[in-house]
C-alpha cells in the first residue's frame, strides 16, 4: 500500500526507510552541481577569476543542500514507533545523519573554493577534475547499496550476500579516493604555489575526501541494518 504525499513523492506504507531514496536524491544532484561548479572554476581560472557562473552554481547546491535536510526532518519526524520500525532506530537516525553529511561535505569544499580566485595550474586540473570523479563515482555507488538493503529489510528475495559485496564495493572506492587524496597532498606541498593557494586547495580536496569517507560510513550503517 502507498500513498502520495505532497513534495515528497510516493511513500510506501511498507517501508517507512524509502524516504532514504529521496533523500539521496538530492544529494545525487548536489554531486553533479559540484562536478559542475569545479569544473568551471577552473575553466575561469584565465587570469579573470572563476566564471561567473560559478556562484550561481554554488547557490543551486545550497538549495539542495537545504532541500535534503527538509526531506531529512520529514522523514525522521513521521516515522512509526519502534515496534513498527524494521530496523533500530539509532542506527536509523545515524543513518540519516551520515547520509545528509555527504552533501555538507560537499557544499563546505565549494565554501573554500569561494573563499578567494585560485588559478589552478595545469599541472593540477587534470587531477583535480580526476580526483573528483572517482569521489563522485563512490557517492553514486551508494544507491544500489540502498536500494538492495531496503528490499531486503522489506523482506523481498534478494541475496543477502549480493547486498554485502556492494558494501565492499563502496569502501574499495574509498580507499582508492583516499590513496588520490595522500597524492594529491603531497603533489601540492611539493609544488612552487603560493603557499595561500595550497592550504585552501588542500582544504578543498579534503572536503571532498569527507564526501567519500561518509559514504562509506553510510554503507557501514547499511551492514549493520543487514546483520543477523
Amino acid at each position: 500500500m502507498a500513498i502520495r504525499i505532497p513534495f515528497f513523492g510516493l511513500i510506501s506504507l511498507h517501508s517507512p526507510l524509502v524516504g532514504i531514496l529521496e533523500h539521496y536524491e538530492q544529494i545525487a544532484k548536489g554531486m553533479i552541481l559540484i562536478e559542475e561548479s569545479m569544473e568551471c572554476y577552473i575553466s575561469g581560472g584565465n587570469g579573470e577569476g572563476a566564471c561567473k557562473e560559478f556562484n550561481a552554481l554554488m547557490r543551486e547546491v545550497d538549495e539542495v543542500e537545504a532541500k535534503a535536510d527538509t526531506i531529512k526532518r520529514y522523514i525522521r519526524n513521521h516515522l512509526p514507533r519502534s515496534i513498527f520500525l524494521p530496523v533500530d532506530k539509532h542506527v536509523f537516525f545515524s543513518y540519516t545523519r551520515q547520509q545528509d553529511d555527504i552533501l555538507n561535505a560537499g557544499q563546505a569544499s565549494l565554501q573554500w573554493l569561494a573563499i578567494r580566485d585560485v588559478m589552478v595550474p595545469e599541472i593540477f586540473q587534470r587531477d583535480l577534475i580526476f580526483f573528483l570523479a572517482e569521489v563522485s563515482k563512490c557517492v553514486e555507488m551508494l544507491r544500489p547499496c540502498i536500494e538492495s538493503t531496503l528490499a531486503w529489510v522489506d523482506g523481498d528475495h534478494i541475496d543477502r550476500n549480493s547486498v554485502k559485496k556492494r558494501v565492499r564495493d563502496v569502501r574499495i572506492q574509498h580507499n582508492i579516493v583516499t590513496d588520490m587524496m595522500h597524492k594529491l597532498h603531497s603533489k601540492l606541498y611539493r609544488s612552487d604555489l603560493d603557499f595561500k593557494d595550497i592550504y585552501q586547495l588542500i582544504h578543498f580536496v579534503e572536503h571532498l575526501h569527507r564526501m567519500s569517507h561518509n559514504t562509506e560510513g553510510c554503507v557501514d550503517l547499511l551492514r549493520v541494518m543487514i546483520a543477523k
